[in-house]
Protein backbone atom coordinates (compact mmCIF):
# COMPACT_ATOMS: atom_id res chain seq x y z
CA UNK A 1 0.00 0.00 0.00
CA UNK A 2 1.13 3.31 -0.80
CA UNK A 3 -0.66 6.17 0.21
CA UNK A 4 -4.19 6.87 1.21
CA UNK A 5 -5.91 7.25 -1.84
CA UNK A 6 -8.99 9.48 -0.27
CA UNK A 7 -11.90 8.90 2.35
CA UNK A 8 -14.81 8.26 1.08
CA UNK A 9 -17.99 10.25 2.77
CA UNK A 10 -21.44 9.44 2.57
CA UNK A 11 -23.98 12.04 1.71
CA UNK A 12 -27.53 11.87 1.07
CA UNK A 13 -27.90 15.07 -2.00
CA UNK A 14 -24.87 15.07 -3.41
CA UNK A 15 -25.36 19.23 -4.39
CA UNK A 16 -25.65 20.45 -0.81
CA UNK A 17 -22.80 18.38 -0.02
CA UNK A 18 -20.55 20.16 -3.05
CA UNK A 19 -21.92 23.42 -2.11
CA UNK A 20 -20.80 22.80 1.52
CA UNK A 21 -17.39 21.16 0.96
CA UNK A 22 -16.57 23.80 -1.73
CA UNK A 23 -17.23 26.32 0.93
CA UNK A 24 -14.67 24.34 3.50
CA UNK A 25 -11.96 23.90 0.55
CA UNK A 26 -12.33 27.08 -1.34
CA UNK A 27 -12.90 25.54 -4.60
CA UNK A 28 -15.30 23.42 -6.77
CA UNK A 29 -14.92 19.91 -7.05
CA UNK A 30 -12.72 18.60 -9.53
CA UNK A 31 -14.23 16.02 -11.27
CA UNK A 32 -18.24 14.43 -10.89
CA UNK A 33 -19.33 11.24 -12.40
CA UNK A 34 -21.70 7.97 -12.09
CA UNK A 35 -20.90 4.46 -11.87
CA UNK A 36 -23.91 3.52 -12.00
CA UNK A 37 -22.88 -0.16 -11.19
CA UNK A 38 -22.55 0.73 -7.65
CA UNK A 39 -25.75 2.91 -8.00
CA UNK A 40 -23.74 6.16 -6.96
CA UNK A 41 -22.84 9.38 -7.95
CA UNK A 42 -19.74 11.00 -6.53
CA UNK A 43 -17.38 14.16 -6.88
CA UNK A 44 -14.18 14.55 -6.01
CA UNK A 45 -12.16 17.37 -3.87
CA UNK A 46 -8.55 17.73 -3.62
CA UNK A 47 -6.52 19.37 -0.42
CA UNK A 48 -2.59 19.45 -1.21
CA UNK A 49 -2.18 15.72 -1.92
CA UNK A 50 -5.32 14.60 0.05
CA UNK A 51 -8.56 13.76 -1.62
CA UNK A 52 -12.22 13.38 -0.60
CA UNK A 53 -14.74 11.52 -2.38
CA UNK A 54 -18.26 12.26 -1.77
CA UNK A 55 -20.97 9.53 -2.42
CA UNK A 56 -24.68 10.20 -3.07
CA UNK A 57 -27.03 6.77 -3.78
CA UNK A 58 -28.90 6.53 -6.92
CA UNK A 59 -30.32 3.18 -6.09
CA UNK A 60 -32.36 2.83 -2.90
CA UNK A 61 -30.48 -0.72 -2.47
CA UNK A 62 -27.01 0.14 -3.51
CA UNK A 63 -24.55 0.04 -0.50
CA UNK A 64 -24.55 4.18 -0.34
CA UNK A 65 -28.26 4.37 0.51
CA UNK A 66 -28.10 1.57 3.04
CA UNK A 67 -25.23 2.30 4.59
CA UNK A 68 -26.94 5.97 5.01
CA UNK A 69 -30.52 4.54 6.24
CA UNK A 70 -28.38 2.38 8.94
CA UNK A 71 -25.28 5.19 10.02
CA UNK A 72 -26.30 8.13 8.40
CA UNK A 73 -24.31 10.15 6.69
CA UNK A 74 -20.54 10.28 7.17
CA UNK A 75 -17.47 8.48 6.82
CA UNK A 76 -18.24 5.43 4.64
CA UNK A 77 -14.55 4.07 3.30
CA UNK A 78 -10.88 4.73 3.50
CA UNK A 79 -9.53 4.29 0.34
CA UNK A 80 -5.69 3.25 -0.36
CA UNK A 81 -3.43 3.15 -3.22
CA UNK A 82 -2.10 -0.05 -4.50
CA UNK A 83 0.39 -0.64 -7.64
CA UNK A 84 -1.04 -3.99 -8.73
CA UNK A 85 -4.55 -4.92 -6.84
CA UNK A 86 -4.64 -8.02 -8.02
CA UNK A 87 -1.93 -8.74 -6.09
CA UNK A 88 -2.98 -7.16 -3.50
CA UNK A 89 -6.27 -8.99 -3.29
CA UNK A 90 -4.05 -12.48 -2.82
CA UNK A 91 -2.10 -11.15 0.04
CA UNK A 92 -4.80 -9.55 1.80
CA UNK A 93 -7.05 -12.96 1.11
CA UNK A 94 -4.05 -15.14 2.49
CA UNK A 95 -3.59 -12.61 5.59
CA UNK A 96 -7.34 -13.83 6.37
CA UNK A 97 -9.16 -10.60 5.50
CA UNK A 98 -12.65 -11.03 3.83
CA UNK A 99 -12.34 -9.41 0.97
CA UNK A 100 -15.29 -8.60 -0.79
CA UNK A 101 -14.10 -8.54 -4.63
CA UNK A 102 -12.67 -11.40 -5.67
CA UNK A 103 -11.30 -9.76 -9.32
CA UNK A 104 -11.22 -6.01 -9.30
CA UNK A 105 -13.99 -3.73 -10.98
CA UNK A 106 -13.98 -0.26 -12.04
CA UNK A 107 -15.06 2.36 -10.02
CA UNK A 108 -14.99 6.15 -9.95
CA UNK A 109 -11.88 8.32 -10.88
CA UNK A 110 -10.35 6.10 -13.90
CA UNK A 111 -9.55 3.73 -10.48
CA UNK A 112 -9.65 -0.16 -10.38
CA UNK A 113 -11.35 -0.93 -6.98
CA UNK A 114 -12.01 -3.82 -4.45
CA UNK A 115 -12.98 -3.50 -1.04
CA UNK A 116 -12.09 -5.40 2.31
CA UNK A 117 -15.03 -6.28 4.87
CA UNK A 118 -15.10 -4.45 7.71
CA UNK A 119 -15.60 -7.11 9.97
CA UNK A 120 -12.06 -8.26 8.83
CA UNK A 121 -10.82 -4.70 9.53
CA UNK A 122 -11.65 -3.25 12.80
CA UNK A 123 -15.16 -1.73 11.64
CA UNK A 124 -13.60 -0.17 8.79
CA UNK A 125 -14.64 -0.61 4.72
CA UNK A 126 -11.19 -0.72 3.10
CA UNK A 127 -10.79 -0.01 -0.60
CA UNK A 128 -8.38 -0.32 -2.14
CA UNK A 129 -7.46 1.53 -5.82
CA UNK A 130 -5.05 1.04 -8.74
CA UNK A 131 -5.08 4.09 -11.35
CA UNK A 132 -6.45 2.17 -14.30
CA UNK A 133 -3.26 2.70 -17.06
CA UNK A 134 -4.95 4.13 -20.76
CA UNK A 135 -1.96 2.65 -23.88
CA UNK A 136 -2.46 5.09 -26.35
Amino acid sequence: MNKIEHIGIAVKNLEEANSLYSKIFGKQPYKQEEVESEGVKTSFFKAGDNKIELLEATKEDSAIAKFIAKKGEGIHHIAFDVDNIEAEIKRLSSEGFIVLNKKPKKGADNKLVAFLHPKSTNGVLIELCQEIIINE
